[in-house]
């Protein structure tokens, strides 16, 4: 069922003015929680298989099937493709190319990904690497995993292999996707495989993290001819539970928030962490750690609330949230200024351009009689998260582009398939997709058109008496939804058509003045007042009297 017609249910489009005229709009996944064909193909076990052998996940799910996006990734392209996105994040399964998670290459593994990145491209739609989503090597964990310094020279030589393979068709790379959250949740909470790690082994765990994005940032440089890399950080602030609780709230955003992105940006642990990681330094680490990014990956859902804990490992744990705040079915606050924040303060901490690689809402959509997968608190989740990110965006964060989290519903880690993350239903009897309200709500942010405004993302008039005429230009974008152009062959190309427009020599509000002639415009170049534009091109005005 289509739900093109959402919009006369009142889903209105996010505001999106003040994004960048090239701003990337995607979605994203994960290797484990989309491909299945664990046991074919040559594929090694990770430690979530072993995991979901061991029946300890939430209805004694595995990943054994998933979405079996190995098979149907051909589907899912075309997906993606109808939705309109311009590049897809996903991540590469580390044993379905090294089994062992060393030595030998797995070519069916490999093969995989190349027929996956060929379609992407062939699609238009840029493919972003992600080199680990979790899915450690089991041969290795049984090494000792991350907790073993050796690791840094695996991980190494697995972004090489990656590298060489797919680096004459893919640019975009990323290291690794939220290490605070797998080791955390893997090491520290007394969860996975390594659940008696020590804390002083846990630590070793966080710095061999490091050293390893950091040498793969230095393959990746070497294999790769005009790479553009960064690693992704799942940023959430850290709030009191109750006023007492500051101190757990500091703890919690040094392990959560810092401890990866600090010493990999900044070229040191945050003030908390580093006389614990003193003792475990060698010559050279911070070195090796600190590389040249070319962007942060920003991964977020919602804030944290937690409260003291002497006794807990880390010195905090989890608390409620306040009263009044809504919370999703997962029980996640919904706070879009907490995103925001979030946005402002990676921005101004690192330096760097901010990619939003993960953002959605997770709920349990259904089948409604007539078929169709209606997910309206999905919609009012995204909308008002991308009109935070755009308010950001207006108060001068960096900010260059917004991946959903997720294009399916999947395998979601320790609870399995009950929470669905995706624009996509995914019938796990028989894994057939079938888009959401949501994927259609999206589709129409997406393709909503971008108008450059005599130039690219801002206003120049060809004559001054225009400029006089609208000395508050940068108001005129606000009224219209923004987008960027197209990816062929893994560069962006922009679609662009352009007009010249004529507008009266009047107050851009006045009667019969400037913004109603704007959107006459507008309405005449698209047919539909400014809203998706039918073949997903760009505008750009020129402005005569």
């Amino acid at each position: 069922m289509d739900h093109s017609d959402s919009e006369q249910s009142g889903e209105r489009p996010a505001r999106i003015d003040a994004l960048r005229g090239d701003f990337v709009w995607g979605v994203s996944t994960s290797s484990f929680q989309i491909e299945g064909a664990t046991r074919i193909d040559g594929r090694g076990p990770s430690v979530w298989d072993t995991d979901g052998a061991r029946g300890i996940l939430e209805g004694k799910d595995t990943g054994d099937v998933a979405c079996d996006h190995y098979h149907r990734y051909g589907e899912d392209i075309a997906l993606m493709q109808r939705l309109g996105v311009q590049a897809y994040r996903f991540s590469v399964a580390w044993p379905r190319v090294l089994p062992q998670g060393r030595g030998a290459a797995n070519e069916a593994g490999l093969a995989f990904y190349d027929r996956l990145i060929d379609g992407l491209l062939e699609a238009g739609i840029e493919p972003w690497l992600c080199l680990y989503h979790w899915d450690l090597p089991q041969a290795l964990d049984a090494q000792g995993g991350w907790t073993n310094r050796d690791s840094v020279g695996w991980f190494s030589d697995y972004a090489s292999l990656v590298g060489q393979r797919y680096g004459d068709r893919v640019r975009r790379f990323a290291t690794f996707n939220e290490p605070a959250i797998f080791t955390l949740f893997g090491y520290g909470f007394g969860h996975g495989n390594r659940e008696d790690t020590t804390i002083e082994e846990f630590h070793r765990g966080i710095h061999h993290i490091n050293l390893s994005h950091g040498a793969a940032v230095a393959v990746l440089r070497a294999a790769v001819r005009g790479a553009s890399l960064g690693s992704i950080h799942n940023v959430q602030p850290c709030r009191p539970s109750a006023p007492e609780d500051g101190d757990g709230a500091r703890w919690a955003d040094t392990y959560w928030n810092r401890a990866y992105p600090d010493p990999q940006c900044l070229g040191r642990y945050p003030d908390l962490l580093a006389p614990a990681m003193e003792r475990i330094l060698r010559q050279g680490d911070m070195e090796q750690i600190r590389q040249k990014l070319d962007w942060f990956g920003l991964n977020h859902y919602s804030p944290n609330y937690v409260r003291n804990d002497a006794a807990a490992r880390f010195r905090f744990n989890f608390g409620d949230r306040p009263p009044g705040i809504p919370g999703t079915p997962m029980g996640w606050p919904i706070e879009p200024d907490g995103f925001r924040e979030s946005l402002h303060r990676v921005a101004k901490d690192y330096g760097l351009p901010v990619y939003v690689t993960e953002n959605g809402f997770g709920g349990h959509d259904r089948e409604d009689e007539s078929g169709a997968v209606a997910d309206p608190a999905r919609i009012a989740y995204l909308k008002a998260y991308i009109e935070a990110m755009n308010r950001a965006a207006a108060e001068g964060a960096d900010i260059r582009g917004y991946f959903v989290w997720s294009l399916l519903d999947n395998f979601e880690w320790d609870t399995g398939y009950e929470a669905r993350f995706g624009l996509v239903h995914i019938d796990y009897a028989t894994c057939a997709r079938k888009p959401k309200a949501s994927f259609d709500w999206y589709r129409r942010v997406i393709r909503a058109p971008l108008v450059i405004w005599g130039g690219v993302g801002r206003f120049r008039p060809l004559r001054k008496s225009v400029s006089r005429a609208c000395p508050a230009a940068s108001g005129l974008p606000s009224a219209l939804p923004m987008h960027a152009a197209s990816t062929v062959d893994g560069e962006r190309r922009r679609q662009e058509k352009s007009w010249r427009v004529r507008v009266p020599n009047r107050k851009r509000d006045g009667e019969g003045g400037w913004l109603p002639a704007v959107r006459k415009a507008i309405a005449g170049i698209s047919g539909t007042d400014g809203l998706p534009m039918p073949d997903h091109r760009a505008v750009s005005i020129s402005f005569i009297t």
